[in-house]
């Protein structure tokens, strides 16, 4: 563990970045130097709890700086261009509406008050937190159950994850049509409302309203988790797949999305084990490195990189923030052995592979960017007592269950 803390550090120091735009400071890490350089929202909420290890003063910085990137009614783009606005080709399908945005005009799932739990304090204590999930939840909650929706796939951190392919089809991420859907959605200022009207596809997806969900309990708000399992649980398979308007009869692909309300601790039992079956079947999700991005069973699972020339990610390979959500999940239900199967496989691979985006669920090779911040999350699975981390003790699941 002392060779893995070290070869954390060394990424996270290495990634950090700080300087001024406009008069305002900003200090925070690169995802990965060589290939992202600007700040993205939810790899700063993991950078931050990674930090907390470390130096709990640059958790605080990370986050303030993206408090400091807010507009001012609290909204946060997923991703925000601290150096220099985007340009060149990638500025046709950055979801910026002018070419000299400050930061895009999508979001990512809002993890910061979950994040700011864990390694800094209580959100709810923070005005600009509490403004940004409430401009979040009031631009986003389009049926008044405290759900959210998404407008694009990239919003759900996910990007071209299968589960997106029947929604999307030839607009989705990693195809040459979501040029067209970024174009699209620009001219309607990405204001989801303006989409939905026009009949064409928002999706409220399951990861995003996880982490929206575990902010809220860190905020002490009432739990969504009901309405999660309400509207996205499906009792005949036990997973959880997306809603999507207008409805589409296509089949979703099962993806560790489905599973990933594990991660919140109000969610009832009997669906967490019947969740926890598909993840220890090994025919699915139980492989030498867990938990693969896609079931292995699906027929759009693959290890491949780029398709046609261009980068498809969440297809196949282990994401180590996913492991460690589901990880938080089956320390929560007890089950002791696989959590620490799960860890250890985690933390052996990012120590013999150094920290990458992510690895080959079957052998554990590195793949994708090197030296990738938020894979300094294996250190959470360290020690199964981190499991329970982010929410006060006031706001345990059995409070968050009553609230409901």
């Amino acid at each position: 563990m002392t060779e893995l803390r070290q070869r954390c550090q060394q990424v996270l120091d290495g990634n950090w970045t700080v300087g001024e735009r406009d008069g305002v400071p900003f200090a925070y890490t690169r995802p990965s130097p060589g290939r992202y350089r600007w700040q993205w929202y939810w790899d700063s909420c993991f950078a931050a709890i990674a930090w907390r290890h470390f130096d709990p003063a640059r958790s605080r910085a990370e986050l303030q700086t993206l408090l400091a990137a807010a507009r001012p009614d609290g909204f946060i783009g997923h991703t925000i261009f601290w150096e220099h606005p985007v340009g060149g080709p990638r500025a046709l399908y950055y979801n910026v509406i002018d070419h000299d945005d400050p930061m895009t005009s999508t979001i990512q799932p809002p993890a910061l008050a979950f994040a700011w739990s864990m390694a800094i304090g209580d959100p709810a204590l923070e005005p600009g937190i509490v403004a940004h999930h409430a401009a979040v939840s009031a631009q986003r909650d389009l049926e008044g159950d405290g759900l959210l929706w998404i407008l694009q796939p990239d919003e759900s951190g996910l990007d071209a994850s299968p589960q997106f392919d029947p929604i999307w089809r030839h607009q989705a991420q990693g195809l040459p049509g979501f040029v067209e859907l970024v174009r699209g959605n620009r001219a309607r200022r990405f204001q989801i409302e303006a989409v939905r009207a026009d009949g064409d596809p928002v999706v409220c997806e399951v990861l995003t309203n996880v982490l929206h969900g575990l902010s809220r309990l860190a905020l002490g708000l009432p739990s969504i988790t009901p309405a999660l399992v309400a509207r996205l649980y499906d009792e005949p398979s036990g997973l959880f797949l997306p809603a999507v308007a207008p409805a589409i009869e296509a089949r979703i692909p099962v993806t560790w999305a489905a599973l990933a309300p594990l991660a919140l601790p109000d969610l009832p039992e009997h669906i967490g084990r019947r969740l926890v079956e598909y993840l220890f079947d090994e025919q699915r999700f139980w492989t030498a490195v867990p938990a693969p991005a896609v079931a292995l069973d699906e027929p759009s699972f693959s290890l491949r990189e780029h398709f046609g020339g261009l980068r498809r990610y969440w297809r196949g390979p282990t994401w180590v923030n996913s492991a460690w959500l589901l990880w938080r999940g089956v320390v929560r239900l007890g089950y002791e052995q696989q959590a620490a199967t799960l860890a250890r496989a985690i933390t052996e691979t990012v120590l013999r592979e150094g920290l990458r985006e992510f690895y080959d669920p079957h052998d554990g090779r590195g793949m994708g960017a090197e030296q990738f911040a938020w894979s300094a999350l294996a250190l959470e699975m360290s020690d199964p007592s981190n499991a329970g981390g982010g929410l006060p003790a006031s706001r345990s699941a059995s409070s968050a269950q009553e609230r409901a």
